[in-house]
């Protein structure tokens, strides 16, 4: 029988080898991120055995593991035990502000990862190791490293976790600076992109674009060396990628891929394609007329040429139509059909021949089609109808052409599908109505049409972010608001000239484009509310989607009475960031251009001799020009100064020699008009209160705005001159004509020249100018101090030094105007005031100017100014 010491003993022992389990627990539990369990696991450990040496070890080890980075409990929970939370957490943890705490534990994590199934892990594993990769380059070395000892089974670990895994693959192999040396990365590359072509070969079809985009990515990177393991069958497998049922994305890698290597390789592509197409199209099945003609279809603008060809080539079509009708029960032949016509719409030979083969099977599609066939069918007709295509000989004669060049019954079909339908369809609708509305009878008829417009912006919103649809809505949107230019009588007689050579009868235009018809659209869709939806699908960075939306303001912003609404609707804002980013583009292609030039820096452009002349710019001078800046900026707006430098662009291409408005050549007219609402536009924002406007203009376009003053039309100089008005208020404007040098002084007799022009709101203008700057001593004194010739109202005997004086003498015996009167007497007022200016004045017989100005006038003003100057002069003598 057992004594009590012994069954103390086993007791003991008992306890001891529980608290041992316990504490082992307690750390593996604590590695696994379950700090609470271990805890509680480490404590019950540590009442049964506070002495044990494990227990103690557990202690340890538990601190340890707390003091290194979450993220490797994160990932050890998602990797060990599966835990999707947990890789949710990591995720959002190498995304935040803490990630570079886990640099030290980023290739433990990644090895956990990797040692893993892919299979037995959710989609976090593909952010999770792209997320490592991108944050360590101990990780990157460490990818690097398996990379080269086991490329192929490297691969198939990677590959199978996501597409940023896979991604990770192509930029480990092109960051040199991870290689010892550059023959070991070429194998490596040269392996990976073989392994991505196979990848792509084996599946037939790479439904997620994985392959493609791995393969793209090379092959960017290294094409002259990367192509030439592409073969037939590699071109093949492209080729099949560009199948009309794949997802646009995987069309748009394999389209990336093939126009590489036509770059590399054209004749060996072109002879791949044209034997892929003609075998297709011989074995007659639906499957393989959806892969020829898909291929042909978008492989089109790449090789226009080739793809040309094939299709013209004699008997094609022919012998295709009747293929069509043994496969009649499969939609797809038909559509990826449609889909070629359209994409061989863009040749006028194969419009011709469409024209001549395919026009009553259009036309029947048109009427009996099912799905997005009528659609597709009828915006091929509204290519062929718009460019004036019809056949020829005796099919023309058979066919009835009494409507070839009818479009309305396509209009009425795209409009009621574009009400109807979502998705495919609407992007047909919408490019057939981009085609259409090119004729002045369907822009009215759309224009009038409020139901089309509401669904036509509602069909722009719901797709903003599909390229095609944005593009061709705004392209319908630019057709029915477009101005044509106004041409010069040499300008028109040099485009019927052309239309001679081009064996075109030279038309009138039509009165549905002249100015009131046009500007009447422009107010439809103003009042439909456009400018909102401009707004919302201009968030995207698209240049293509903000050009077209800066050529549409720029139509709009012709009529006044719709700049408020353009404005209240944020008009203003946007036109000012797409002009900054114009700006910005300039400036920087400005600074590569300088740093790429051998030899001496050149000097830096000004902003406004540098930046061309862009649409934003112009369209928000139009609005600018006669808007309150108060009302239009405002404290939810842009600065008022943000506006200055894209207004200022515009006067870039403007010199005292330039050709007037009405100049001969088409730049020379269109640079013109630009100017000249720039001006307009920056004379109403150097009106603002602040003065702040008008600071930034001086400081930023002073010169153009000197040179402009001498310009030979007298537009541009009275609108230059009206500008330099109002910059005169300002301290740093008046500063241009007061400080006393030689440049001050001849600025100063260029305005008073100018007070003597033949255009009285210049002179207006001048004279204003000139009563602001006189009432600063300086400029006075500079008046005063004048010395010239003689001037349009000047006398012969006129004395030289006192040219300045008669310049001011001349504005008050002004004949035709009462407001350049009295600008020259309150110059002439403030002249008086001037030290010793009194005398001078006298000296040039004042009193009897004013006097005979005075006896000429009943204009209250000039005689409340001119009493006030006769006392002057006459109590002075």
């Amino acid at each position: 029988m057992a004594t009590v010491e012994q069954v103390k003993n086993v007791t003991r022992r008992m306890s001891e080898e529980k608290a041992t389990m316990l504490a082992r627990e307690a750390v593996e539990l604590s590695r696994a991120g379950y700090k609470d369990e271990a805890s509680r696991r480490l404590r019950a450990a540590a009442a049964l055995g506070p002495e044990n040496i494990d227990v103690q070890s557990a202690f340890l080890a538990i601190h340890n593991e707390e003091s290194r980075s979450p993220l490797l409990d994160l990932c050890r929970k998602y990797a060990l035990y599966h835990d999707a939370k947990s890789g949710r957490e990591a995720i959002k943890y190498l995304r935040s502000d803490e990630a570079p705490n886990a640099a030290n534990s980023a290739l433990e994590c990644i090895q956990l990862l990797l040692e893993s199934v892919s299979t037995t892990l959710d989609v976090s594993q593909d952010a999770i190791i792209a997320e490592l990769s991108n944050r360590s380059v101990i990780v990157r070395r460490y990818l690097a490293r398996e990379l080269k000892a086991s490329t192929t089974e490297f691969f198939d670990n990677l590959y199978d976790r996501g597409d940023d895994a896979a991604n990770c693959l192509r930029s480990i192999v092109l960051d040199q600076s991870l290689w010892e040396d550059e023959s070991s990365r070429l194998h490596v590359e040269d392996e990976l992109f073989l392994l991505f072509l196979a990848k792509l070969m084996e599946s037939g079809h790479d439904h997620d674009g994985r392959a493609l985009k791995g393969i793209a990515l090379l092959l960017i990177a290294d094409t002259q060396r990367l192509h030439t393991f592409v073969d037939e069958d590699g071109f093949d497998a492209l080729l099949c990628s560009l199948d009309y049922r794949l997802p646009p994305e995987v069309r748009g890698q394999a389209t990336l891929v093939l126009s590489k290597l036509l770059e590399v390789s054209e004749a060996t592509g072109q002879q791949y394609f044209a034997k892929f197409v003609t075998d297709h199209v011989a074995k007659a099945k639906g499957d393989d007329l959806i892969l020829a003609f898909s291929a042909a279809a978008q492989f089109f603008p790449l090789a226009s040429a080739v793809t040309a060809q094939l299709f013209l080539t004699e008997g094609f079509l022919p012998s295709v139509l009747p293929l069509l009708e043994r496969n009649k029960t499969t939609t797809h032949v038909h559509g990826t059909f449609l889909a070629l016509l359209n994409a061989t719409c863009i040749d006028a030979g194969c419009r011709q021949a469409i024209a001549q083969h395919c026009s009553p099977w259009l036309s029947h599609k048109v009427s009996n089609g099912i799905d997005k066939q009528p659609s597709m069918a009828a915006t091929v007709l509204a290519k062929l109808r718009t460019s004036g295509t019809k056949p020829s000989g005796q099919d023309q004669r058979a066919a009835n052409t009494a409507n070839d060049d009818d479009v309305s019954e396509l209009v009425d079909l795209f409009t009621k599908t574009l009400s109807l339908e979502e998705g495919r369809n609407v992007s047909d609708s919408i490019e057939g109505l981009a085609y259409t509305s090119l004729k002045p009878e369907v822009k009215e008829k759309l224009a009038n049409d409020r139901a089309f417009l509401k669904h036509l912006l509602q069909a722009l919103e719901d797709n903003s972010a599909v390229p095609e649809i944005v593009v061709g809505a705004l392209s319908i949107v630019f057709n029915l608001t477009h101005y044509p230019p106004n041409l010069s009588e040499e300008q028109k007689k040099i485009s019927q000239l052309k239309a001679y050579a081009n064996a075109s009868k030279p038309g009138d235009s039509s009165p549905l484009e002249d100015e009131d018809h046009i500007r009447n659209r422009c107010t439809a869709l103003v009042d439909a509310n456009l400018m909102p939806t401009l707004v919302k699908i201009n968030r995207t960075k698209s240049n293509s989607t903000s050009q077209l939306t800066d050529q549409i303001l720029l139509s709009l912003s012709r009529n006044p009475k719709d700049r408020g609404k353009l404005a209240q609707q944020g008009a203003v804002k946007l036109l000012i960031q797409h002009a900054q980013k114009a700006l910005q583009k300039q400036q920087a292609a400005a600074k590569a251009l300088t740093a790429s030039t051998d030899g001496p820096t050149p000097p830096s452009p000004s902003p406004s001799s540098s930046v061309p002349a862009t649409d934003a710019s112009h369209a928000l001078a139009r609005l600018l020009i006669s808007l309150n800046p108060a009302h239009v900026f405002t404290t939810s707006t842009p600065h008022i100064t943000d506006a200055v430098p894209a207004l200022v662009s515009l006067l870039h291409n403007a010199s005292a020699n330039a050709s007037p408005l009405a100049a001969s050549s088409d730049n020379q007219s269109q640079d013109r008009l630009p100017t000249f609402e720039s001006l307009l536009a920056l004379t109403n924002l150097a009106s603002h209160p602040s003065g702040q406007a008008a600071e930034i203009i001086v400081r930023l376009a002073f010169p153009q705005i000197e040179d402009l003053l001498l310009h030979d039309h007298y537009h541009l100089r009275r609108a230059a001159v009206e500008l330099l008005c109002n910059l005169c208020v300002c301290d740093v404007g008046a500063g241009k004509f007061g400080d006393g040098s030689a440049r001050a002084k001849g600025r100063l007799r260029v305005l008073l020249a100018l007070g003597d022009v033949d255009d009285i709101p210049t002179r207006q203008a001048a004279g204003g100018a000139l009563a602001v700057l006189s009432e600063r001593e300086a400029v006075a004194k500079g008046i005063l101090a004048a010395r010239g010739g003689s001037g349009r109202n000047a006398d012969a005997s006129e004395k030289e030094e006192a040219w300045g004086v008669q310049r001011v003498l001349g504005l008050i015996a002004d004949e035709e105007d009462q407001g350049v009167v009295v600008r020259g007497l309150v110059v002439l007022g403030n002249l008086c005031e001037a030290d010793g200016g009194l005398d001078i004045v006298k000296g040039q017989n004042a009193a009897e100017v004013v006097k005979a100005a005075l006896k000429k006038t009943r204009d209250e003003q000039v005689l409340e100014v001119g009493v006030q100057v006769l006392k002057r002069l006459m109590g002075a003598t």
